[in-house]
């Protein structure tokens, strides 16, 4: 009995060891292949006829960070029912420019950027003044009310 214990002991002390060494899962994946992510999106709106979201951050940025949680709160529903959703890594502004710079360079002003496509990959939407850089003061109403208002203008 008391080895059982002790291996139970030691089993959960390394769950939890590689837990913290991994840290929280974050928004932006750096290893993804961005260019895939949105074909697929695009793929998947057509057939449920919703638009593509395409959100341009990276992990080390407060505001992403910030955008990202007022995301998965009250304006989930919204975004859920709209559209498809991908997040882009930027990284240092040293990753997946050439994508941003394709969909009328929404990270000019920096970053969270925002597009939105149709499902044929064309742009009804860019951000281009930095609409959504000051994320962490917008609060999670402000959030939604910016992508209610593009779902009202673009529907």
């Amino acid at each position: 009995m008391k080895k059982l214990f002790s291996l139970i002991c030691t089993l959960v002390f390394g769950l939890s060891m590689a837990h913290a060494a991994t840290g929280p899962a974050q928004p932006y994946d750096e290893s993804a292949d961005a260019k895939a992510a949105i074909t697929k999106a695009l793929a998947e709106a057509k057939k449920s006829d919703k638009k593509v979201l395409v959100i341009f951050g990276a992990n080390w940025c407060k505001d992403c960070l910030e955008l990202d949680k007022s995301m998965h709160g009250k304006s989930a529903p919204l975004l859920d029912s709209k559209f498809v959703t991908v997040k882009v890594n930027v990284g240092q502004f040293d990753k997946n420019m050439e994508l941003s710079n394709s969909y009328g360079t929404p990270t000019k002003k920096g970053i969270p950027a925002a597009v939105l496509l149709r499902p044929d990959n064309s742009v009804l939407y860019a951000s281009k003044g930095g609409e959504l850089s000051n994320a962490r003061k917008m609060s999670e109403q402000g959030v939604y009310d910016f992508f209610d208002e593009i779902t009202a203008l673009y529907h």
